[in-house]
């Protein structure tokens, strides 16, 4: 890669870095109980792929039964399936991609699930940004998914006046278990291929970089402030039973449809660091275990999939 496309990368390694310590740092104070363990990992260059990382992760907290926060640098000679399926004019070039990918598995059922990706690529002389986040609740709240959905326009608007009902459509979209017909969550923002030549939203490498900070901003705020709000909750074995029945879908999802788990895989990555995103205890039932607890949450995922919830009232309904 020439110097230009190096540079660019070393910036946005820094950024990525100081993504991941501050996520850290936000989530170690509110969980209050353990740190993250902070696994370095280095891979040599062979079979045309090399990179380093660290993968942090919190087991069994008080809040968190399972946190990661893995920051990738990864270079290879050829783009695996996952990523030329939809550039198929990059197929055979080598490239270096970058990311910080999170998930958050609370232990209490009123504290959804959440998900994090910031990414970046370069191929040569072609560069993008890709990223979002999503909020995958067991127990709803309908103040919960409001806020959610402002801080994620908040953080598109100075990108561009309609990038946030760009986003919002695309994550609705891409969380989506087909063969389930419902979605994984009640989303967020997902965004894919940001540089000068998106159609709509051309956008330099700085207002990119700028963006993925905010990003990243405003998903920890987010989630730490939702963590407030329900971490207190009093919660039993009906809710537990639940929970653990709705992480579920969240593996079906990451192993049938997500790409960055795909890419991972394809690409030779590191498999614990790909799969720390799996919840460390879910269930498969026949049939749903509790039909009221369904009654409460399949229409976030169903009939209220796309709703407009910026201009929803942010009261305390489920």
């Amino acid at each position: 890669m020439n110097g230009s496309a190096t540079q660019r990368s070393e910036r946005v390694l820094e950024t990525l870095l100081g993504i991941q310590r501050d996520l850290c740092a936000a989530l170690e104070a509110t969980d209050g109980s353990r740190r993250f363990l902070r696994d370095e990992w280095r891979r040599p260059g062979g079979q045309g792929l090399e990179g380093s990382g660290c993968t942090a992760v919190l087991e069994g907290g008080a809040l968190l039964e399972r946190g990661g926060v893995a920051l990738s640098d990864v270079s290879g000679t050829q783009l695996p399936p996952a990523a030329t399926a939809r550039n198929p004019h990059l197929a055979g070039r080598s490239f270096r991609a970058q990311g910080v990918s999170v998930v958050f598995h609370p232990r209490n059922p009123h504290v959804p699930t959440s998900h994090m990706n910031v990414r970046f690529f370069n191929a040569g002389d072609v560069w993008w940004f890709g990223g979002g986040f999503d909020l995958t609740p067991i127990l709803p709240y309908q103040e919960d998914v409001v806020a959610w959905h402002r801080a994620a326009a908040a953080a598109c608007a100075p990108l561009h006046a309609d990038f946030y009902a760009s986003a919002r459509r695309h994550c609705d979209e891409y969380f989506y278990l087909k063969h389930r017909g419902e979605a994984r969550g009640v989303g967020g923002i997902f965004y894919d291929d940001l540089n000068g030549d998106t159609p709509g939203f051309p956008t330099g490498f700085e207002p990119g970089l700028a963006f993925t900070q905010r990003v990243a901003r405003a998903f920890q705020d987010a989630f730490v402030a939702i963590v407030a709000r329900r971490h207190g909750l009093a919660y039993g074995e009906r809710e537990r039973r639940y929970q653990l029945h709705r992480r579920g879908r969240y593996v079906e999802f990451n192993l049938v449809f997500d790409r960055g788990t795909h890419f991972g895989l394809q690409s030779g990555g590191r498999t614990q660091s790909i799969l720390m995103s799996m919840p460390p205890v879910a269930e498969w039932h026949y049939a749903s275990p509790d039909a009221e607890l369904d009654a409460q949450l399949l229409p976030y995922l169903t009939t209220l999939r796309g709703k407009d919830w910026l201009g929803t009232s942010a009261d305390q309904r489920r």
